[in-house]
């Protein structure tokens, strides 16, 4: 990557002013609050931004922490309720700023969920809404089919998926029913939401994610399948999306990309028919059209970029999740006893049923046919809500002999690892309000505090969030507007122990321990992207949390 592109990139070993890690945006009042100290020392003390000391206590040495190499103390304030702003005090080093207060989370859900606005292609943003970044409107030009330059195509709108300005079909699924879900399993939460964005007289997140569905639909191909990207042939230098003026092209379809489309959009179908009887039925039908591919082509159909083209591949190994996760949609939202049997033969094939990241989507299967209001095979939905609970299980014994109350292996720290760190947060969720399970609420609780502060760099992932946060992700609007401040809501992909980028292995030593391989810089796209289905699982936890105030 060129440099010259990041001439005004602070220096990537920004080191956090803070020798006590918490949580930045804070704790709710009846919860176990804990902060980690990576030191020696044996009392602590929380006090008042007036700088009163406000509670007391003992540390308890928790011990090595094999993914941080910190030796690690635990300061433990519980019994501290009392609304406020405080900071912890220890060994003659301080934590950031945080709040006690039963809304605390509220702010950064709102930010996290308003991201998606920001991101948003083929249209210009309001200053009403977006404020200094808004821009103008982008990538409104008619498409070219990849394999035949002569077919043009209207693919405009959509999300722009990452840092770059692509759109991927499969990625694009699985953030729209994250977000979905979220608001299928927690209402209240979006109910109460004043993001002030444009919206259609429907709560704030659904008109957002109509605004995706819209184009996902249009890229189905006219026989039922969906094109795979609609990206130009590389990816654009570090310029505003109004200037990014090159050939947009449509890639061949995918036999993945059409089952996700499936599976999405039947999703959508049950959920707007509520507010908008003719758009559930148009998704209704684009599902429809999408299962009927999937029948006529029952092999795998991948993708791999073509010579000339070096945007996102997003290749997957198989598809059999894919159609699982389709199957059990189109039950949930028909209740035809086809497409239980379908569902039920898909699961002859070996995939995670409790996975939902945009690879493997298992799980998003599983919870459509748990949520299913139609008849349920007994054994089957015990088989999914076993393998959930099974799944939470080992994740709480992990999260209990971290230093950092994570339940992430040192694997686990790899391309986008805050998403790994957000769904393990979405399975605890699911093991509070599905299972009953609810101690599952304090390990969500934990794995939310990392991604907030409560982490060895002491750094808060979310821009706009905490007192030191990441601040200059790779995102090309983020570097071009040249606006010091980054668009808030936006999480960072995080800490990646294999360094695949080219400013990564020459900032950070090999040795470095998993949890510390990050640098808040523009150049590192393996450490500091951002993507719109890594928020959409910190969406998904927050709603989660926000509901039950």
């Amino acid at each position: 990557m060129n440099r010259k592109y990041f001439e005004r990139t602070p220096p990537s070993t920004r080191m956090t002013p803070f020798g006590i890690f918490a949580d930045q945006s804070g704790y709710e009042p009846q919860s176990i609050k804990r902060a980690v100290i990576p030191f020696e020392c044996d009392t602590f003390e929380v006090r008042g931004v007036c700088g009163s000391v406000c509670y007391s206590g003992k540390t308890v040495r928790k011990g090595y922490d094999e993914t941080s190499g910190d030796d690690v103390y635990i300061a433990d304030f519980t019994p501290l309720s009392k609304e406020g702003r405080y900071y912890i005090q220890a060994g003659g080093r301080t934590s950031a700023v945080f709040g006690i207060s039963p809304n605390v989370y509220k702010s950064v859900f709102d930010k996290v969920t308003k991201a998606y606005y920001f991101l948003r292609c083929g249209c210009g943003l309001d200053e009403r809404y977006a404020g200094v970044w808004h821009h103008g409107k982008c990538h409104t030009e008619t498409a070219r089919l990849w394999e035949d330059r002569d077919t043009q195509l209207d693919v405009t709108g959509g999300w722009h998926d990452a840092g770059d300005y692509g759109r991927y079909v499969t990625a694009g699924a699985c953030a729209a029913a994250h977000l979905l879900y979220a608001y299928k399993l927690f209402p209240k939460a979006f109910d109460e939401q004043e993001t002030d964005i444009p919206h259609e007289g429907m709560p704030y997140i659904l008109s957002e994610v109509k605004y995706e569905l819209e184009w996902l639909m249009k890229m189905q191909d006219s026989e039922g399948g969906a094109y795979h990207k609609a990206t130009t042939a590389l990816h654009a230098p570090f310029v505003m999306p109004e200037d990014d003026r090159e050939q947009v092209f449509v890639f061949p379809v995918s036999s993945m990309a059409t089952a996700d489309l499936a599976a999405v959009c039947a999703l959508a179908s049950g959920i707007y028919a509520e507010y908008d009887r003719d758009f559930a039925d148009r998704l209704k039908q684009t599902a429809e059209r999408a299962v009927r591919w999937m029948d006529g082509h029952t092999e795998f159909i991948g993708f791999t970029n073509p010579e000339g083209c070096n945007t996102g591949g997003y290749g997957e190994r198989d598809d059999h999740s894919n159609r699982f996760w389709a199957y059990a949609e189109m039950y949930a939202l028909t209740g035809l006893v086809l497409y239980h049997d379908k569902l039920v033969k898909s699961l002859e094939e070996q995939f995670p049923e409790t996975a939902m990241g945009y690879g493997e989507v298992g799980g998003l299967g599983a919870l459509s046919y748990l949520m299913c209001p139609h008849p349920q095979d007994d054994e089957l939905a015990d088989r999914f809500r076993t393998a959930f609970s099974r799944k939470a299980e080992k994740l709480k014994a992990a999260s209990d002999s971290s230093g950092y109350g994570t339940a992430m292996a040192a694997d686990d720290y790899n391309w986008g690892s805050n998403m790994g760190l957000m769904t393990k947060a979405m399975i605890f969720a699911l093991g509070d309000v599905l299972l009953g399970d609810h101690s599952c609420r304090e390990y969500a609780l934990r794995h939310l505090h990392c991604l907030l502060g409560a982490n060895p760099l002491g750094i808060s992932y979310v821009t706009g969030e905490g007192e030191f946060r990441c601040n200059y992700p790779h995102y090309r609007p983020a570097f071009a507007d040249g606006i010091e401040e980054c668009v808030p809501g936006m999480v960072a992909g995080g800490p990646n122990r294999y360094l695949s980028d080219p400013f990564a292995k020459a900032v950070i030593p090999k040795d470095t321990p998993p949890m510390k391989c990050y640098a808040d810089d523009t150049a590192s796209y393996s450490l500091n992207e951002i993507t719109i289905y890594w928020n959409s699982p910190a969406v998904f936890v927050l709603a989660y949390l926000v509901n039950s105030i």
